[in-house]
C-alpha cells in the first residue's frame, strides 16, 4: 500500500522527500504490487484536472486502485474506539484509520512518513518510512 505522502513526494517534487519516495517506490516494485485505495485516491486528486489525468498516471506508475472492503470498514470502528479511549479529539475516523485496516487485512507494507498513528493504533502494520523499514 502506497500511502499519498509518497505520491505526493513525488507529483510535487519535493525537495527533501522526492528522492527517498521515488526510491522506495521503485524498490518495493519489485516486490509488491503497488496499490492505493479509494481514500489515498482523494488524498492525491486535488493535483489532477480531472479523474481520468490520475487514473492514467496511476497506471503509468503500475499502481492498481482498491475499493475498501466491508471488513476493513467495520474494523475501523474498533481502531476509532481506542483512539477515542485514548482521549483523541476527532468524532469521526481519520483517513489513516482506513489506510492502515485495509494494509493490515491486505497483510502488506506500508509505505509512509507519517507513521505517529499507524504506530499508535495500528502496530500490526509493517510500516516502510525513513525512520523504520520492516524489511531491515
Amino acid at each position: 500500500m502506497v500511502d499519498s505522502c509518497i505520491l505526493l513526494d513525488i507529483f510535487n517534487d519535493d525537495d527533501c522527500w522526492y528522492q527517498w519516495s521515488s526510491k522506495t517506490l521503485f524498490e518495493m516494485s519489485k516486490e509488491y504490487d503497488l496499490v492505493i485505495n479509494t481514500i489515498i485516491f482523494t488524498e492525491i486528486s486535488f493535483n489532477f484536472d480531472t479523474c481520468e489525468q490520475l487514473e492514467k498516471t496511476l497506471a503509468q506508475l503500475d499502481i492498481q486502485t482498491l475499493e475498501i472492503p466491508l471488513a476493513v470498514a467495520f474494523n475501523v470502528n474498533r481502531i476509532f474506539k481506542k483512539y477515542r479511549k485514548n482521549k483523541g479529539s476527532k468524532k469521526t475516523p481519520m483517513p489513516d484509520f482506513y489506510i492502515g485496516a485495509h494494509t493490515s487485512y491486505l497483510d502488506a507494507p506500508l509505505i509512509t512518513r507519517d507513521i505517529a498513528r499507524f504506530q499508535t493504533y495500528q502496530p500490526d502494520v509493517k510500516l516502510v518510512s525513513p525512520e523504520m523499514d520492516y524489511r531491515t
